[in-house]
């Protein structure tokens, strides 16, 4: 629960600013402040971030859900400060909402009790789904393992798939052996100067560039 405090945010203001950072981010920094402050003078004292980013977003400073992301945390800095400098906001008279007037009906307190608290409850976790509902993206990228993305001026993004993205461990593993000196060797095997592949009596078994394409394609 928040409670008053003699740090003044402006001093928190100053603070956040000498981090320095984008122009931009500066400038919504003393908006947002300004704003706070705003609420604070005609005695406002609800600086939760939802009540803060709606009226963050109507005036165009930035979105309210964005203020629940990592990078918005110089902007919860401040809230808070505000938050704790006005003080705790008053209790809310209890009130029974029209869709609980059946709750009214119950006789036994206790009971009445017990349900009211697992109605607000519900409507608590409801509000949550809804709100996780409406800022929720899932990008799904069904790109191969090790594809990449080439951008050319004025043309549309193109997937580029390396050749190595198409082999299993274990074909890498068997085309590096293929082209070892030791693998070759017990095999009576030799790789020539310009990368052909010839037995011990000098006859090509593979032609030239054999084993430096196989080196190429595996980006050895």
């Amino acid at each position: 629960m928040n409670v008053a405090t003699d740090i003044h945010p402006d001093a928190v203001l100053e603070a956040l600013l000498a981090k320095g950072g984008r122009s931009n981010r500066r400038a919504n920094l003393a908006k947002m402040h300004e704003l706070c402050r705003r609420q604070q003078g005609v005695g406002a004292r609800d600086f939760t971030l939802p009540a803060i980013g709606r009226l963050a977003e109507a005036e165009g400073i930035i979105k309210g859900r964005a203020l629940y992301n990592a990078q918005s945390v110089d902007y919860r800095a401040l809230i808070e400060a505000w938050a704790a400098y006005a003080g705790p906001p008053a209790p809310k008279p209890l009130r029974t909402l029209a869709s609980h007037e059946y709750l009214m009906r119950i006789e036994d307190p206790a009971i009445r009790s017990l349900m009211q608290a697992i109605t607000v409850e519900r409507d608590k976790l409801r509000a949550q789904v809804n709100m996780l509902k409406a800022n929720t993206q899932v990008t799904v990228d069904r790109r191969p393992l090790g594809a990449t993305v080439a951008v050319a001026t004025g043309s549309q993004p193109v997937t580029v798939l390396a050749m190595t993205a198409l082999l299993t461990p274990s074909e890498r593993e068997a085309m590096l052996k293929a082209v070892s000196a030791d693998y070759l060797q017990e095999r009576g095997l030799r790789e020539g100067s310009h990368g052909e592949i010839v037995n011990d009596r000098g006859r090509t078994v593979f032609e030239v560039g054999f084993a430096r394409a196989i080196r190429k394609v595996l980006g050895e």
